[in-house]
């Protein structure tokens, strides 16, 4: 059973950052790409952000210029810095590791909170 291990979810006001940590098995880490996706309520679940064992890197349009994901191979960790969140960044954040190759592979972490609220 592989585990991602999140951190850093939270309540924090209007305008604030969070940021987010998900360990993964160095076995994974390394050759998978490696995200974020949130689900807020009533909605669908929706990636956030990604980056490629590589270090390519995609951000989703209604977060560009205030999120940015990061990788520490040395880790294993995966990043998701937020800068001024805004309420509707409300939502369960999820890490997520993917692999595409003659089988695709999805690992996902338990879900972390993040609130923004005044």
């Amino acid at each position: 059973q592989v585990q991602l291990v999140e951190s850093g979810g939270g309540l924090v006001q209007p305008g604030g950052s969070l940021r987010l940590s998900c360990a993964a098995p160095r076995s994974i880490f390394s050759i998978y790409t490696m995200g974020w996706y949130r689900q807020a309520p009533g909605k669908q679940r929706e990636l956030v952000a990604a980056i490629t064992s590589g270090g390519s890197t995609n951000v989703t349009d209604s977060v560009k210029g205030r999120f940015s994901i990061s990788r520490v191979n040395a880790k294993n960790t995966v990043y998701l810095q937020m800068n001024s969140l805004k309420p509707e960044d409300t939502a369960v954040y999820y890490c997520n590791a993917k692999y595409v190759g003659l089988m695709t592979k999805n690992y996902w972490g338990q879900g972390t909170q993040v609130t923004v609220s005044s």
